[in-house]
């Protein structure tokens, strides 16, 4: 498997396909960054030689943020709206859906397994 930004990525694949395993590359920024360096995007990543790696690998580090530092500017950007008091920042902490959808029902994903009022208690 070649490694690039971190990321193990699959070689039985295209390039175009195989560097989406990248945080921040989708398709559009995957043919971008193919474009410029000159590869074709239909290449397995098995048969890319290790200069053409390498120059993907400079690319990404010098044009793109991706990986750790996206990560990293998605959570400051949650733990603002947190000490900012917004109405976001409430919802993030609370572990309730944030952009407006129902809670009565559903959200189970965000609101995780529910918690039964009152069982295990007997009067007696």
């Amino acid at each position: 498997m070649a490694r690039i930004a971190g990321v193990d990525i699959p070689n039985d694949k295209r390039v175009e396909i195989a560097l989406t395993y990248i945080y921040g590359i989708g398709r559009s920024r995957s043919n971008q960054i193919l474009k410029k360096v000159e590869i074709s995007p239909d290449i397995r990543v098995k048969d890319l030689s290790e200069s053409e790696l390498s120059k993907i690998r400079t690319l990404l580090e010098r044009e793109y943020r991706v990986e750790g530092d996206i990560r990293k500017d998605v959570l400051m950007n949650i733990k603002r709206l947190i000490d900012i008091g917004s109405y976001r920042g409430w919802r993030h902490k609370r572990s309730l859906p944030v952009r407006g959808q129902r809670t009565n029902t559903n959200a189970r994903t965000r609101k995780g397994p529910r918690k039964t009022v009152g069982a295990g208690r007997k009067e007696g």
